[in-house]
């Protein structure tokens, strides 16, 4: 992540793309119950789970693209397409881990990253910074996660399907990991360098 403030090219709320971010947002109550629908004694919802959280990738693919390529970017959606990020991902963390799917250490290394980063974020706001822009390196970790969560939830069951699905999905899961510390770790160097500067300056 990157903090350095994007140009805001609109202040309308209703854009293609903040319907886009609105609707992902929309869907992560809904992904949430169809993971957990087993747990409940209702029936296995995986299929229908996957296919929400598939179209929350597209939907992300396209709402920034759509809002660069049309000059829509606003502070709306800045605000909403990182939240979308996160709650999917910590529902999916939620979800997979009440399943018995993932293990209790990757959630938990997972969620003490994001509970830097709100500690991060508090103190860019104390300073009078905007919030995070997403960089490469950042979206990059979320897309590798994002193919790991479903990857996992595929896996959980037997034959081959679901065996190729746990050695890819353990593969981005790895990968996006490690990603989403380092692009937290760099985030954390350059809040304390702004402070620093902000400091040296009083």
């Amino acid at each position: 992540m990157e903090v350095q403030e994007t140009r805001v090219q609109t202040d309308r709320v209703l854009t293609i793309p903040n319907i886009l971010s609105m609707a992902r947002l929309v869907g992560v109550p809904v992904f949430l119950w169809l993971i957990l629908r087993p747990e409940f004694g209702g029936p296995n919802s995986d299929g229908w789970a996957l296919l929400v959280l598939a179209l929350s990738g597209v939907s992300d693919y396209l709402d920034g693209k759509l809002a660069r390529r049309w000059n829509q970017i606003s502070n709306l959606g800045r605000l909403l397409d990182p939240a979308a990020d996160r709650l999917y991902i910590l529902s999916t963390l939620v979800g997979l881990t009440w399943r018995g799917i993932l293990p209790l250490w990757l959630t938990s290394l997972l969620l003490l990253r994001e509970l830097v980063l709100l500690v991060m974020v508090w103190i860019l706001r104390r300073h009078g910074y905007p919030p995070p822009q997403v960089n490469f390196l950042g979206k990059a970790a979320t897309f590798n996660l994002m193919y790991a969560f479903p990857l996992l939830l595929l896996s959980d069951g037997t034959g081959w399907i679901h065996t190729l699905a746990a050695i890819f999905g353990w593969a981005f899961a790895g990968w996006g990991t490690t990603l989403y510390w380092w692009a937290g770790i760099l985030y954390v160097v350059q809040v304390r360098r702004l402070v620093k500067t902000d400091a040296m300056a009083d």
